[in-house]
């Protein structure tokens, strides 16, 4: 990475950012952890579409199925193992429609597979078939819809994350697929791959399958547990698992109206409205005001009587709680760190917050078991009184959204302007202002905002109130920057030593690195820092692995160490796992990691000590992920390393162990290489891109692969930029 007040170019695996006069801020990629600042990023429910038709919503862990007025049956997200129906494994941002059939009449999203039930009362299941979750006496994944036996009196369904449950017209019960813990019911521990009966009542009236245990409702009110009893989450009083149903209350507890049943805790409604929660609150998902608490009876949440419906998720990490009430207002609860609750913030909540001010979301359910709302484990949906569909959260993986999660075009970053320096990490970005203040936004888990906190930001905000900020640059997960006066000062996560304060602690705010004044620039790379000094002397810390320090061991260091005795340094770029330098004369220089020939000294091995790569007259450097570009003092652009996505720009996608020129051109100014993308700023202004396109990192409009450089838009001011190289797949530039 190059680094000086105006260019800090950072290596990141979907994003770019760029800057244009009067130096606006513009990103294009993915939007993970809200380094892009749009507000609309997934903290806040966003229309999927423009439809108004939608009518039931149901989702698990990566993938949603709905259900539209007309009876089409439609899914979005994560296919892996067929969950979509659609007769291929091909995930999709945005819904599609599986098959042409008009008669689906409920659907239920499990772990990876899904259940549904026709108009004709006959039931269908597809997906990941492990266990006999499907019910068709196989264990086989299925990646389009089959019948599950031949009757046609199926009335309702719920998927679990393994197991599923389902009532009859007849309302017998019945269940399969996993049985551990004894979650089906029928007395064993035994898996079944075809339903079996439950029992030989004929009066039950809704189920739900939770991760590991269920719960259902007889027609006469009543409430009944069983399968694992751990955190409480039956609700008899008990953390003892039950393999047939045990009534929860009392005998005249007959009040039980909704009831759900999610990964560790369950929730219910009874018929007067009045909230309740029970099991595992490690999270505040009970939303009783409590975390780290468990409960095995029944608690009222509140003394409100207005809750017509909450939903959850039953898969690993779903804490969160969705529910709305019968005047029509969004609620939720529970971990909101990806911004999953909708709240416009990524602080998790141990009561219910009302999400806006609306009071127009669909709380008149088909039926208990088909909603207008759904959560997934990181994001949720909810269906509006007027047929349109919502989704926000997972924000960093927001193809389960069913919008588009990206931006294939460059956007301008709201409400910043007059910049300097920028600087991105993998979900996060800093730039610095002409009047030397310091701004960051995005993730912030570790401190690496420096901003006294750990709580991620959607916007823009300044750190401090110092004006003396002169350079900056950000790791995975920590920020090194330097102020006016020449000292350094380092913040975020020091896990390997790299931040070079002498210990491996993490720190919120920024701490000063040693006494000394005399820095001159900084690079950071995933876990180790490289910096440079007015004296021309080359110095590094953090990790060591692959010998990506220099300094001839493989031993990390919490402290600066001089890298050899020259003097005559004079740039560096680090990345992920080998690092670059020039020196005064023009020469290059490279160490660490050689794998895929990133290095370009003709090997694939690694170096612990600066080794020439050519003997030509550089001009820049930077080091992506796992290739390398650089421009000669000629204007000619060269690459070499690893691209298994076109990354280097030769048009090709085989790797190079020695420099290879790009193009013919004697125009290039600088150049940004990411995790398998490339960005390039010409002599001219103009912006171009090249590589892994998945997200849109390259701002091109499109989400296609690019072996050769094309230009991203028309305008010829774009100055200046910083890619992300390790997680995040965004870009932020600047222009005038």
């Amino acid at each position: 990475m190059i680094t000086n007040s105006i260019i800090n170019a950072k290596r990141s695996t979907t994003y770019s950012q760029y800057v244009a006069p009067p130096n606006y801020i513009w990103g294009a990629g993915r939007i993970a952890y809200a380094e892009l600042d749009n507000s609309e990023a997934f903290f806040i429910p966003g229309q999927i579409g423009t439809l108004t038709n939608w009518l039931i919503v149901s989702s698990k862990s990566s993938h949603t199925m709905a259900i539209k007025t007309d009876g089409t049956l439609w899914a979005w997200g994560a296919n892996n193992s067929g969950e979509f129906g659609s007769n291929n494994i091909e995930s999709s941002e945005i819904p599609i429609q599986i098959g042409a059939l008009t008669n689906w009449q409920s659907v239920s999203a499990g772990q990876n597979y899904t259940m549904a039930i026709k108009t004709d009362g006959t039931l269908w299941g597809w997906g990941n078939g492990g266990f006999g979750r499907l019910g068709d006496g196989t264990t086989l994944a299925k990646s389009s819809p089959v019948q599950i036996g031949a009757l046609t009196t199926w009335q309702s369904v719920s998927a679990g994350a393994s197991h599923t449950m389902a009532i009859k017209t007849d309302g017998t019960l019945w269940g399969w697929g996993v049985n551990t813990s004894g979650r089906l019911g029928d007395g064993t521990t035994v898996d079944k791959s075809s339903p079996v009966q439950i029992g030989s009542l004929t009066d039950w009236q809704s189920v739900s399958a939770g991760a590991a245990h269920t719960l259902a409702i007889k027609t006469d009110g009543t409430l009944w547990a069983w399968g694992l009893g751990t955190t409480g989450r039956l609700g008899d009083g008990t953390i003892v698992s039950k393999s047939s149903p045990v009534q929860i209350g009392s005998i005249f507890d007959t009040g039980w109206d909704y009831v759900f049943a999610g990964f560790s805790h369950t929730m219910a409604i009874k018929t007067d409205g009045t909230l309740w929660g029970w099991g595992g609150g490690s999270n505040g998902q009970l939303g009783n005001g409590f975390t780290g608490l468990t409960f095995s009876s029944p608690v009222q949440i509140g003394a409100l009587t207005d809750w017509k419906y909450v939903t959850g998720q039953v898969g690993g990490s779903a804490f969160h709680m969705i529910g709305v009430k019968t005047d029509g207002t969004l609620w939720a609860w529970g971990v909101g760190t990806l911004g999953q609750l909708g709240d416009a913030t990524l602080v998790s909540k141990s009561s219910p917050i009302q999400i806006g001010s609306l009071t127009n979301w669909q709380y008149n359910a088909v039926d208990s078991f088909n909603l207008p709302i759904s959560a997934g484990t990181l994001f949720s949906m909810a269906i509006k009184t007027d047929g349109t569909i919502w989704s926000w959260g997972s924000i960093n993986n927001n193809v389960y959204l069913g919008r588009k999660s990206a931006y294939s075009s460059p956007i301008q970053i709201s409400n910043i302007s007059n910049i300097s320096a920028i600087a991105t990490g993998d979900f996060n970005a800093m730039v610095i202002k002409t009047d030397g203040t310091l701004w960051g936004w995005g993730r912030n888990s570790f401190g690496e905002l420096g901003d006294g906190t750990v709580i991620g930001k959607i916007s823009p905000i300044q750190i401090g109130a110092l004006t003396t900020w002169k350079s900056i640059s950000m790791g995975s997960s920590h920020t090194i920057a330097i102020k006016t006066d020449g000292t350094l000062w380092g913040w975020g996560l020091g896990s390997n030593g790299q931040l070079g304060v002498s210990n491996i602690t993490s720190y919120s705010s920024p701490v000063q690195v040693g006494l000394l004044n005399t820095w001159k620039s900084v690079s950071a790379g995933s876990v180790h820092t490289m910096a440079i000094k007015t004296d021309g002397t080359l110095w590094g810390w953090g990790s060591a692995g692959n010998g990506r320090l220099g300094d001839g061991t493989l031993v990390s260091k919490s402290s600066p160490v001089q890298i050899g005795a020259l003097t005559t340094w004079q740039s560096v770029s680090a990345g992920v796992t080998h690092t670059l330098a020039i020196k005064t004369d023009g020469t290059l220089w490279a160490w660490g990691n050689g794998a895929n020939g990133r290095l370009g000294d003709g090997t694939l091995s690694s170096k612990s000590s600066p080794v020439q790569i050519g003997a030509s007259t550089w001009q820049s450097v930077s080091a992506g992920f796992s290739h390398t570009m650089a421009i000669k003092t000629d204007g000619t652009l060269w690459g070499w390393g690893g691209q298994s996505a076109g990354q280097l720009g030769d048009g090709t996608e085989t790797q190079q162990s020695d420099p290879v020129q790009i193009g013919s051109l004697t125009n290039w100014k600088s150049v940004f290489a990411g995790f398998s993308h490339t960005i390039a700023i010409k002599t001219d202004g103009t912006l171009w891109g090249w590589g892994g396109n998945a997200l849109g990192q390259l701002g091109d409009g499109t989400i296609e692969m690019r072996n050769s450089p094309i230009q991203i838009g028309t305008l010829t001011s774009w100055v200046s930029g910083s890619t992300s190289c390790n997680a995040g797949q965004f870009a932020l530039f600047l222009t005038q």
